[in-house]
């Protein structure tokens, strides 16, 4: 099945080059409650620049259907504003379908709390690769591959390799940035941190733990219950092996914020002997959240 699946990106990616399309479709909101009384006029004319800039942009060489694009939301919550400076966290989520099935499954959540940028009202973004343009086109080019990342690693093993390439090119050009969020020594969880769980090799398992746990796991589970369900059981020794050598690691706390309902709601049926080797882990991995798991243990499922 994994060899199906990496052929069939690695065609998809040969063939498309004379034919390119709008990879993401993600709506964004821009929530300026804390800042209220100011003109809302320049808040919608960020909002549309941003939608813009993430949605008309083609990023990749690789031909999307319009149904195959990406799916998610962006919230950027404004802080404070002084003229055309911005003070903001944005707020990014991802979600994957799954197969055979109306249901979407979470991928990535993240509050990113150190969003300082600076934009004038109705002017286009600009961005570049191989330079570093601004912290607004920078944050959402990264976050936009980051995403595409994440994604292909769902269906493929290791299968964002590419992505994570790009994302970390406009880190590099980042570092000539006056704005934090890029640098090694900003802070211990950041942009730079969130993309070493990517393309550090000590944390390949997380990559592993997405293919295993979609590809193999729900998409599956539509057709074969259990047969999926094991699969998930199987992936999250992956996160175990990640949080015996790094409990904090950055994508670790991530995926547990991400998939704890999700983990609950999997959990909720099942063979006693299952639930428990998964709960097991679930509980280690994610301890401040052992009692739900401990009381999901105790909750009657599938004998």
């Amino acid at each position: 099945m994994r060899k199906i699946v990496l052929i069939t990106l690695a065609c998809l990616m040969l063939s498309s080059f004379t034919s390119k399309t709008q990879e993401l479709n993600f709506e964004v909101k821009i929530n300026s409650s804390q800042v209220g009384g100011t003109d809302q006029r320049a808040y919608e004319s960020l909002e549309e620049a941003m939608v813009t800039f993430l949605n008309n942009r083609v990023w990749t060489n690789i031909k999307f259907e319009q149904q195959e694009r990406l799916e998610g939301a962006i919230v950027v919550t404004i802080k404070s504003k002084d003229g055309n400076n911005y003070d903001a966290e944005i707020n990014i989520a991802l979600r994957r379908p799954t197969f055979k099935s109306s249901f979407n499954t979470p991928v990535f959540n993240y509050i990113d709390s150190d969003f300082a940028f600076t934009y004038i009202d109705y002017q286009p973004l600009d961005f570049s690769e191989t330079s570093y343009t601004s912290n607004i086109t920078s944050t959402l080019a990264y976050y936009a591959y980051l995403c595409l990342g994440i994604y292909f690693d769902t269906f493929g093993l290791y299968g964002g390799d590419d992505f994570y390439v790009a994302a970390e090119q406009i880190v590099t050009a980042a570092q000539s940035a006056s704005e934090s969020g890029w640098k090694a020594f900003d802070s211990n969880k950041n942009r730079y941190w969130l993309l070493e769980s990517f393309t550090n090799a000590a944390y390949r398992p997380l990559r592993q733990y997405l293919y295993e746990y979609h590809r193999l796991g729900l998409d599956v589970m539509s057709s074969k219950v259990e047969d999926g369900r094991a699969a998930i059981t199987n992936s999250l020794s992956y996160l175990k092996q990640v949080y015996s050598s790094k409990p904090n690691q950055m994508f670790l706390q991530i995926i547990n914020d991400t998939k704890r309902d999700e983990w609950m709601n999997v959990y909720s049926e099942g063979q006693q002997q299952e639930r428990t080797k998964a709960i097991n882990i679930l509980r280690e991995i994610d301890a401040s959240h052992a009692t739900e798991y401990e009381d999901l243990l105790s909750s009657s499922g599938k004998k």
